[in-house]
């Protein structure tokens, strides 16, 4: 299935960059989606994060540089890896770059195997910190890599907040959190997010889950859990 395969997002201005990195990472057996300003690769990357973003430096509407920054300060998306691509050759920018958050640098023109083998490297860097096994819970099975939730090998659809939840909660099941606690391991204490949105989002996460929605159990004055029990 297509979905279990590693997505690139190519974030380029320049068609026949696009189409020679296109070719070259198909060719590996990825799945590649490009867009051509820092507008659509939010919009894309919000809709589906991808396994890994090669960003061009300069682009039409803004730098990839604030995209970059813009990335690294979202908690849903900052660990996504990120090869910049850039003309630019000088020291200072490609220290700019990797103090934003830029995990790698190629200097255009690049050889589409040179790329290649940086961006293998990467998602082999990255994969072991990241818990990229399926985990499966009562007929609930997540896939972190292809961001899939499945029931009874059926897809589902949900928001990363919701996924994020049940990520958390299937691999510490049995166990209840209160929503202080939830908002503190799923959305870090530094988010400005109110207990009571806590209840909203399990609300979505059983909506998703239809028929596995008994999963997600209330336990009265305490706050959640995930149970099979």
């Amino acid at each position: 299935m297509a979905s279990d395969k590693t997505t690139v997002l190519i974030v380029e201005d320049e068609p026949a960059i696009i189409e020679l990195v296109t070719f070259s990472l198909r060719e590996t057996g990825w799945n590649v989606q490009s867009v051509q300003s820092t507008a659509e690769a939010w919009e894309s990357i919000t809709q589906r994060i991808p396994h890994l973003i090669l960003l061009d430096w300069m682009l039409p509407d803004q730098s990839g540089l604030r995209l970059l920054s813009r990335i690294r300060s979202d908690r849903h998306f900052q660990d996504i890896p990120v090869i910049m691509l850039t003309a630019k050759s000088m020291e200072e920018d490609k220290i700019a770059g990797l103090n934003t958050g830029a995990d790698d640098y190629v200097t255009k023109p690049f050889s589409p195997r040179e790329l290649l083998a940086r961006a293998k490297a990467l998602m082999r860097r990255k994969a072991p910190d990241q818990g990229m096994e399926p985990i499966s819970f009562g007929g609930v099975r997540l896939d972190p890599v292809s961001m899939a939730v499945t029931v009874h090998d059926e897809r589902v659809d949900m928001g990363h907040a919701e996924f994020k939840l049940l990520k958390f909660l299937m691999t510490h099941p049995e166990r209840v959190f209160s929503r202080s606690q939830l908002l503190d391991k799923v959305w870090g204490d530094h988010v400005v997010i109110e207990e009571r949105t806590v209840d909203v989002h399990v609300l979505r996460l059983r909506k998703a889950l239809k028929e596995a929605d008994k999963l997600i159990r209330t336990v009265r004055s305490v706050g959640y859990m995930l149970s099979d029990k």
